[in-house]
């Protein structure tokens, strides 16, 4: 895999997307990132000794490129921590050159820049800037980017609800940078997240940390995926596959109270839900939660049952190579006669997909947009 490189005022920087594709044409970085760490490079010369903190840093290229000020990095994604990772290593770089911090644990003390990439989720963002208001000094330039694309009203008027005045800068490449600093008027909200609802039909309360996929309310396709989940003695060890807040495998459990249940997400927010849901739900049972690339850590010829409910993006590009990972990587951990159970829209051709790696695929259910495919050798 041929690495890509990044030229800005801070150094050349050799770059790669993870998990690595074959054939991948993506950048590691996008002209946001280039903006910003140009944009700061003179601000950066004349601080004495800077604390930096980067926020949703995507692969690595804002903490590889500001490696010299040892800055902190915090991310909701194990994907883009392990990014980081890897391309210090790619570069020469001590790997703790970089502080890493999960989204859970966010850093202690007080920052001179605080550099925000803006997440996908908006509810992501205002959980960050409520967290992180005892890390603003009176002097603290926070600066947020993203592709204009990328940045809605929304993102503006949550930085100037919870930070301060706003000024955005001109338009370069098609990416834009927001300036703020806080405002000592500023009101110090309650944190709203976790948030929970009431799972329909069940007796269960579902809390969701911000950075979870429909935390507010039940989305669609669970609601049918639920509908149809097996019900078998024979599934032992079962895996929710990117389980977002584990509603899945938690009412898997529910019908399947032998089943052994774990939990797997890249996203640490998601599994911290999951765990959170499933504690609370069943007191005395035991589950696993992990946070990782999909099934990387699973032992193979180990599980007897994956549901999975595929997503069909990574941070903002949209494509089926996440699906196809987690459909092979299914096959290596499933035990002969193992299953694995995927939802997903009709028009991204699951079906098809999965017959490239089972010789057994057939139709568990279907409506007008969703369908239910089973897999297995």
């Amino acid at each position: 895999m041929k690495e890509k490189t990044m030229q800005v005022a801070q150094g050349q920087f050799h770059l790669q997307r993870f998990p690595l594709e074959k054939g991948e044409t993506l950048r590691a970085w996008d002209a946001a990132d280039e903006y910003l760490l140009n944009d700061i490079a003179a601000k950066l010369e004349l601080a004495d000794n800077p604390r930096v903190l980067i926020i949703n840093d995507s692969f690595g290229a804002l903490a590889v490129a500001l490696h010299a000020l040892k800055p902190s990095s915090v991310s909701d994604s194990f994907i883009a921590q392990k990014s980081t990772s890897e391309n210090l290593i790619l570069n020469q770089l001590a790997e703790d050159s970089v502080q890493l911090f999960t989204s859970m644990q966010l850093p202690a003390g007080q920052f001179d820049f605080i550099l925000i990439k803006v997440p996908k989720t908006l509810a992501f963002l205002e959980d960050s800037l409520i967290r992180l208001q005892g890390t603003f000094k009176a002097d603290t330039q926070l600066i947020v980017a993203a592709m204009v694309k990328n940045l809605p009203p929304s993102v503006w008027q949550t930085v100037e609800r919870l930070v301060g005045a706003t000024v955005p800068s001109k338009a370069i490449k098609k990416a834009r940078l927001i300036y703020a600093q806080p405002d000592s008027e500023r009101k110090v909200l309650i944190n709203p997240y976790p948030v929970a609802y009431q799972l329909e039909n069940t007796p269960y309360q579902i809390y969701n940390h911000a950075n979870v996929f429909s935390h507010k309310s039940l989305d669609i396709g669970t609601r049918f995926f639920l509908q149809h989940l097996p019900q078998d003695n024979k599934y032992q060890q079962v895996v929710d596959l990117g389980c977002g807040n584990g509603l899945v495998g938690l009412m898997f459990a529910d019908k399947n109270p032998a089943a052994h249940m774990h939990f797997i997400d890249e996203s640490f927010m998601a599994v911290a839900s999951a765990q959170q849901n499933f504690t609370r739900a069943f007191h005395q049972r035991s589950a696993t939660f992990t946070v990782s690339d999909a099934l990387s850590d699973v032992i193979a010829d180990s599980i007897d049952l994956v549901l999975c409910n595929p997503p069909f993006h990574q941070q903002t590009s949209i494509g089926n190579h996440i699906a196809l990972r987690m459909f092979q990587q299914s096959k290596s951990v499933l035990r002969t006669g193992g299953e694995l159970w995927v939802i997903g829209n009709r028009h991204l051709g699951y079906k098809a997909s999965l017959k490239k790696y089972f010789s057994k695929v057939e139709q568990v259910a279907t409506n007008a947009k969703f369908i239910i495919v089973k897999a297995c050798n």
